[in-house]
């Protein structure tokens, strides 16, 4: 039996992603622990793990809410979302990465405690900047990208979070130079602390390493983007990454009526706290003939549904989407991929970070449509609703996608992997 350390991001996605394999592991008998923050106590162990809890920051004043952190700063920070992306970069996303590097600082003495307390066999992370305790623990590591591929850097692909397309390489370098003088300071001082900290200093534009050992991401070979240059041989690719489904679901009373197709909405935890944004979601589809599922979000008291709609704060995702005909969302890598697991068109109206780029990619490859977030007329959403329910050659090339990425089993290949690594302790390639 081998103890694997998981070490998700202080998010739902990455964290769901890492139960997913962690479901497998421990049906297999190993030893699978989650180094959470302390506003997700107890969520881990309420499905069957062991947790170590540390903070990204000094303790509040009073109780948070899982991820609280989060939801302030995106709430905080929400205006940038109505922004080109190019802006977002010096206002929105390099902001972001340095409260993540403030927290590594903050964190890095508590991680190296749980590390020599646990002796783990594998640390198994999913983050976007480095977090030297890792490595300096002097353990096979992996890391997981649970975030678009494009984090991924090539030549031959667009800009990370500049939601550009693939076929116009018009805006490409200015993107990419933005990015580098955006990040440069920050990058420079926090490869700095990496060094001091045991780590390897940063690699160029990055806040965060490969492992020398096992590389995962997460996003389906229908989807994924044409290279100049493979990725090293310790990077594979997993189709799709999705929890056991524990938590049954029936449809409730107020949608079981025959006529409408059933449409799934959800802007994720962050995305439903833009309360203004959701009011206007609820009354135009209040129009549609459809019935709407609707994930609420920690707002969830501050606004109504229509009459056609039913929703909570938070609801069992994987449980629902095998029942809906579309999904409209904020392309968040977990929904987009699970929804690709399924066999959903989408919706897509992006906020933030990669969620851009997963809007392109759905809009691009035809498995759905990208709408402005802030500026989509009502009939082009409602528009759009009807089409890709109308699109019956589009749902059965889903269909397809579905049937082949079920059957790559995404959770048990990266299980197996993570377990060779604990057995061999040695780099595992392709």
């Amino acid at each position: 039996m081998a103890t694997i350390v998981f070490f998700p991001e202080g998010a739902y996605g990455p964290t769901n992603n890492c139960v997913a394999i962690g479901q497998v592991l421990r049906e297999r008998g190993h030893r699978v622990v989650f180094v959470i923050e302390e506003s997700f106590a107890g969520a881990l162990e309420a499905q069957g793990f062991e947790e170590r809890l540390m903070r990204l920051g000094p303790a509040p004043e009073t109780e948070e809410e899982p991820g609280q952190f989060w939801k302030d700063f995106i709430r905080e920070t929400a205006p940038v979302f109505r922004k080109p992306t190019i802006e977002q970069l010096s206002e929105f996303i390099v902001p972001t990465f340095g409260a993540l590097c403030d927290g590594a600082r903050y964190v890095d003495d508590r991680l190296r405690e749980i590390f020599d307390e646990l002796e783990p066999d594998v640390i198994v992370e999913d983050n976007v900047v480095c977090f030297p305790a890792i490595e300096a623990a002097q353990r096979p590591w992996a890391r997981i990208v649970s975030c678009n591929p494009l984090e991924l850097k090539d030549e031959g692909v667009p800009p990370v979070f500049s939601g550009y397309p693939a076929a116009d390489r018009s805006g490409w370098d200015a993107f990419g130079a933005e990015y580098l003088r955006a990040i440069d300071e920050l990058h420079g001082s926090f490869s700095a602390f990496c060094e001091e900290r045991g780590a390897p200093p940063l690699p160029s534009g990055e806040l965060i390493h490969e492992s020398p050992y096992l590389n995962l991401y997460l996003y389906p070979e229908e989807a994924d983007y044409a290279r100049t240059r493979p990725l090293a041989p310790t990077w594979h690719r997993l189709d799709s990454c999705v929890r056991e489904v524990t938590e049954p679901f029936a449809l409730p009373a107020e949608l079981e009526r025959p006529d409408g197709s059933l449409v799934y909405l959800s802007l994720g935890s962050l995305g439903s706290a833009d309360v203004e944004l959701m009011r206007r979601l609820v009354d135009v589809l209040a129009r549609s003939p459809h019935r709407f599922i609707v994930s609420k979000g920690p707002q969830h008291a501050e606004y109504e549904l229509a009459d056609n709609m039913w929703g909570r704060e938070f609801l069992p995702q994987p449980a629902i989407l095998p029942h809906v005909d579309l999904v409209i969302t904020h392309a968040g890598n977990n929904t987009t991929t699970e929804s690709w697991h399924y066999g959903k068109p989408m919706i897509a109206l992006p906020l933030f970070w990669d969620q851009y780029d997963n809007a392109q990619r759905v809009d691009e490859t035809g498995f759905g449509v990208r709408l402005p977030t802030y500026a989509f007329a009502d009939e082009d959403l409602l528009g759009a609703v009807e089409r890709l329910l109308a699109d019956t050659a589009l749902h059965e090339r889903l269909e397809r996608v579905s049937r082949r990425v079920q059957s790559a089993e995404g959770r048990r290949t990266a299980a197996d992997l993570i377990e060779r690594l604990a057995h061999e302790r040695a780099p595992v390639t392709r």
